[in-house]
């Protein structure tokens, strides 16, 4: 009899356990909690990589849309234009960011050289004048015409992320734009020191 009453309280037990529901919503809350805080901390990450590229997309363009309504350029004026982008990505950082210019030449065979080059971290041009140019649009390579093409990157590194989180190598991606513009006035634009 002692034995078949206890299994009558233990069965008890069990079906009050069963049937009482308190703490589970603090039991709810603690498994999504890390899922809710991850979702928050990706879509905030998301938001400021895709401002960062906006940005990195209309500093490019606007680089080579200035130097195509010139008729000249110097390696100076080129400097000052890529100022402008430091202006552009404010409030964000800039360390590491690398601007190459390229005027390119396409000659009647519609062959894309590079006429001139420079870039805002070198002091040699990039790119040998005379040298093949590669990756020119198709609808762009026109024979006997001249594109300015503005190459921009930039390193964006994820911060919101703690860093034993993400593996080294992605804990940094690098944003590139380029962009291919014609001139505005005349057959080319000149750079007499690039």
């Amino acid at each position: 009899m002692a034995a078949s009453g206890t299994l009558m309280r233990l069965k008890e037990k069990l079906v009050r356990l069963g049937r009482d529901r308190s703490g589970v919503g603090a039991i709810e809350f603690a498994i999504l909690f890390p899922v809710l805080v991850m979702l928050y901390i990706g879509a905030f990450e998301i938001t400021i990589g895709l401002n960062v590229s906006k940005r990195t997309s209309r500093a490019a363009g606007s680089i080579a849309d200035l130097i195509t309504q010139q008729q000249n350029v110097t390696r100076g004026s080129l400097s000052d234009i890529s100022s402008l982008a430091g202006a552009i990505f404010a409030p964000f950082e800039t360390t590491g960011m690398q601007i190459k210019v390229t005027g390119i030449t396409i000659d009647a065979g519609a062959n894309a050289k590079v006429l001139w080059s420079w870039a805002n971290d070198a002091t040699t041009a990039p790119y040998a004048a005379n040298s093949t140019v590669t990756g020119v649009p198709a609808d762009m390579q026109k024979a006997d015409s001249f594109l300015v093409r503005a190459d921009l990157s930039i390193p964006y590194k994820l911060f919101a992320f703690g860093p034993d989180f993400l593996p080294g190598d992605m804990q940094e991606l690098t944003i590139r734009r380029t962009y291919y513009y014609r001139q505005r006035q005349g057959d080319n634009v000149a750079c007499g020191d690039c």
